[in-house]
């Protein structure tokens, strides 16, 4: 895998609590923003294929595939999320009246 340097300004009260994390996970700096930006970077795929998918722009597949995951793991998400993901008229009718 090739690296890149990223830089990025950030506020005091952020560095220290980066600081606080890479004391509790015995990291260092760049392994420590590495992991977060991954982890943050997988959290906003799964909230945009959710998304996508709540907006009927893409199949429970297609979702699955901008995340990053199996079907069946994305399946799972799914449920998780509570969305409503399987829209017609009867169910957007149920959902009119409901609200």
């Amino acid at each position: 895998m090739t690296e890149v340097m990223v830089s990025a300004r950030i506020p005091k009260n952020l560095e220290q609590e980066l600081e606080d994390y890479m004391k509790k996970e015995h990291l260092e700096r760049s392994a420590a923003v590495r992991r977060l930006l991954f982890r943050s970077l997988q959290e906003w795929r799964d909230e945009y294929a959710l998304k996508l998918l709540a907006d009927g722009r893409t199949t429970v597949s297609g979702a699955a595939k901008i995340a990053g995951m199996d079907v069946w793991s994305f399946v799972a998400k799914i449920r998780e999320s509570k969305i409503i993901w399987v829209k017609d008229r009867v169910v957007e009718r149920d959902l009119e009246a409901f609200r």
